[in-house]
């Protein structure tokens, strides 16, 4: 009975913050008596700008419409003049700073551009943005967690020996002998699985790790790392490159001359077993990508129906379904990272098959 208080009470804590931001846009739309303002709360807008990358971490909206954010550094290098340093705070509400501005429209929305002094775009070569987003700061915080959960666990062991699992090691020795026994070995085989463990838990504990991070709505937390489909076009070349690399000469030749298959159909099953090769890594990529999106579209979207409806008999409904819909995140933020470390493996294992010979 403690054990699923307990759980409701953190499923409320993941939950309850997500309608902060909201309420404030509700107050601010309450207190405005223009006949406007109904219109004021965009919805669409509003779940876009939580679900994809910026310069900047919106916390709430205040009752005046102002915004309380916080202002990651923006890092620019542009051929012209070089380096530049400053915080997004100067590019904040459509301002421009040191030449550079976020466009708000054409080909480049949403990205920093040069513009001249009147505000305009600049049509020249876009300058190199490694500036510190919202993703790279959510992927910065998961590291941290994940180099601390890992080291921890290897003071545990070195302190505690071969013995029961206890505390820390009691949680995750279960999960890597599960990765072990149960996804590497089956698939890759017992001669070869260990060159592939360090990669294979590093991006189950990566991809895992932003998948729960990304339901705990509070800063530092909330950002939508695995659903920017960037980080898992990353993850999903690691993949396709660790795979081919690795892949033995019984791999290539059933990609370029493949047995049993006559000389005239080669030109024909060449290039579609190229296309196989990308299409197993495309599909990575946009399995993560979408799953974990479509997630958080759904919970904001639920959430959103309070004030889409303007009546606040709707919140315990829509309270009531965001907190399913979070119970079913938090099962596939843990099938995700097992689905995508599971296909690794199985494109890893088939790359590295050996023929037995009798």
């Amino acid at each position: 009975m403690k054990v699923r208080v307990v759980y409701l009470l953190i499923i409320l804590l993941v939950t309850v913050p997500t309608a902060f931001p909201l309420l404030a846009a509700g107050e601010k739309a309450e207190g405005d008596k223009s006949p406007d303002a109904k219109e004021e709360f965009d919805a669409s807008t509003f779940i876009i700008e939580h679900v994809t990358d910026s310069h900047e971490w919106h916390l709430w909206t205040k009752k005046d419409g102002s915004h309380v954010a916080v202002y990651l550094p923006v890092i620019l290098y542009d051929r012209s003049s070089g380096f530049h340093f400053f915080s997004s705070r100067n590019l904040a509400h459509g301002h421009s700073h040191d030449g550079f501005a976020v466009a708000h429209e054409g080909e480049n929305e949403g990205r920093i551009v040069k513009v001249d002094a009147e505000g305009h775009e600049v049509e020249t070569a876009l300058p190199l943005d490694f500036s510190i987003t919202k993703t790279v700061f959510g992927m910065l915080v998961a590291a941290v967690i994940f180099a601390w959960l890992m080291l921890s666990l290897a003071h545990s062991y070195k302190k505690a020996g071969i013995s029961a699992p206890k505390g820390l090691m009691g949680f995750l020795e279960p999960i890597i002998l599960f990765i072990r026994d149960d996804v590497a070995i089956p698939n890759i085989g017992e001669k070869k699985y260990q060159r592939f463990m360090p990669y294979l838990l590093t991006a189950f504990f990566f991809i895992l790790i932003n998948n729960l991070l990304g339901l705990i709505p509070i800063f530092p937390f909330g950002a939508n790392v695995t659903g920017n489909i960037s980080v898992t076009f990353v993850l999903a070349t690691f993949t396709f490159l660790i795979t081919q690399f690795s892949a033995n000469k019984t791999h290539w030749r059933h990609v370029f001359a493949a047995p049993g298959v006559p000389l005239w159909l080669l030109p024909v099953m060449i290039p579609i077993e190229l296309i196989g090769l990308i299409s197993k890594p495309f599909a990575l990529m946009i399995r993560l990508f979408a799953n974990i999106t479509a997630g958080h579209i759904i919970v904001l979207s639920l959430v959103t129906l309070i004030f889409i409806f303007d009546t606040i008999a709707v919140a315990p409904v829509s309270i009531g379904f965001v907190l399913f819909m979070d119970c079913i995140e938090l099962l596939v933020a843990f099938l995700q990272a097992y689905v995508f470390t599971l296909l690794s493996a199985l494109f890893i294992g088939m790359a590295t098959h050996e023929e037995e010979h009798h």
